[in-house]
Order: structure tokens, then sequence, then C-alpha cells
């Protein structure tokens, strides 16, 4: 749970209520704007709830309201010419979906477990972003670190064994499916938020080896499973150290 000095401006007035406790003004983008600009932008937002399995966006497609992520995770797809999809990226809460300042989406998002979504539209946001700097920056932050996890996730696919694939999967989803969670104070439990064919064609190998790697980590007691869907991580270190060595 998140820290009363975290929150200690949580009950001030000029916030709009909906905002209060969310999680994408805390930890998100919106953490850059003044009580004026958010009051602007509540004014254009709507918060909507998919199923798993929706397309929240298409390959494209000409991109009119971007998103916060307030729960779940979304899967980004790119479409090869041929019809084939590889699968390039998650996003969790508080994640800003969307790409600023460009017309068409370049990639497919679809909701991979049921997601909730704060969307306002683009015209706005960007004007936003023309009268603060701060906002500018915490964009600007966001797809820097975004390139960070891409480049780590290169490193990933490039050079780690099978098992360390699959571990730092495993500590991808078990460090950020819950913002409200401190992953430092027991054990996580999280469903998996895509099939075991996904899993596969996310990190390069066949649906075998993902399942033998599973059972592996399970056995070596690193993770446990239940309902073959239900991961519960009893020491989050221990899984990150999985992520290097190939026990």
């Amino acid at each position: 749970m998140a820290t009363e000095s975290a929150r200690k401006d949580i009950h001030t007035s000029d916030i709009p209520a909906i905002c209060k406790s969310c999680e994408a003004r805390h930890r998100g983008i919106c953490g850059a704007l003044t009580p004026e600009q958010l009051t602007k932008l509540n004014r254009f937002t709507k918060q909507q709830r998919y199923e798993s399995g929706h397309e929240l966006l298409s390959a494209g497609e000409d991109v009119h309201r971007y998103s916060n992520i307030l729960r779940g995770v979304v899967k980004l797809s790119k479409l090869m010419a041929d019809g084939r999809q590889q699968i390039v990226g998650l996003q969790f809460a508080p994640d800003f979906m969307g790409r600023p300042f460009r017309a068409q989406s370049e990639v497919i998002a679809d909701a991979a477990t049921d997601v909730t979504v704060c969307t306002f539209p683009k015209a706005v946001l960007e004007e936003l972003v023309s009268e603060s700097p701060n906002l500018e920056h915490r964009l600007h932050e966001q797809a820097l670190e975004e390139l960070d996890e891409a480049r780590e996730w290169m490193l990933t696919l490039g050079r780690k064994s099978a098992g360390e694939k699959v571990a730092s999967f495993l500590f991808l989803i078990a460090s950020n499916i819950d913002p409200e969670i401190e992953t430092d104070e027991g054990p996580v439990m999280f469903e998996l938020p895509l099939k075991r064919s996904d899993i596969a064609d996310f990190l390069g190998l066949t649906i075998e080896t993902v399942s033998r790697q599973i059972t592996k980590l399970r056995k070596s007691g690193v993770i446990q499973v239940e309902n073959n869907r239900t991961v519960i991580v009893p020491d989050l270190e221990r899984l990150e150290r999985a992520c290097e060595i190939d026990g």
C-alpha cells in the first residue's frame, strides 16, 4: 500500500474528486499537472472498462484519444505485412498509453486482462503539454524509461537462457501487476496475463519450453502455481536472481 507521504495531498479540495486517489496522478503523467490543469483535463476524461481480449487500438488507426491505465495489463503488438503479429511490450497501471504528436497508431493494443483506463482527447493533452514543461518532462521521462526497458528486453531475448527468460517474464509481471502493492512486503500473487502460447511468442520460445521452465521454477520453490494460471512468488528477490542465473 502506498505510504501516507506519497498521498499527503489526497484530500486537497482543489483536486477533482475522481483524481484524488488515482494512481495515475500519484505515479503517472498526471502527477505533473497542477490542480487547475487536472480540473481542465477532468472535464474531458472518461473511465472505461474492457474485458480481456478487447482491442483498444488498431495499427494504422487515427488517434483521437490517449489513456492512463488504471488497472490491468495491456498487450502491445506489431503487425507484419503477411498478417503475423509479434508481441512487443506490455503496459501496466499507471502507464500512459499512446504516442503523443503522432496522427496514427503503429501498434495494436489489446486488453491482456480486464482493463480499466482513463481516456482523454488527444488535442486537450497536447494543449496541456504546450502549457506545462513539467508534463512535457514527465512524458519525456516515460519515453526514456520505455527505451531503457526495450534495451533490457533485447538483452533478455538475445542472451538469456530459456529459464532466465521465463523468470524475467514472471518478474516483470510480479513487479508491475498492481501499483498499490509493495512487492518487498511479502508474497506476490497474480494471474498470468498471457496464455502460454503468447508467453512463448513474447519470449521467442516454444510452448513446451515455457511450460517446462515454469515447472522447473515451481519444483525449485521459486514460484508456486495454482489452477495453472495463478502464480505466487514467495520471495521476489529469489525470482530476480533466477533472471540472471540459470539454476
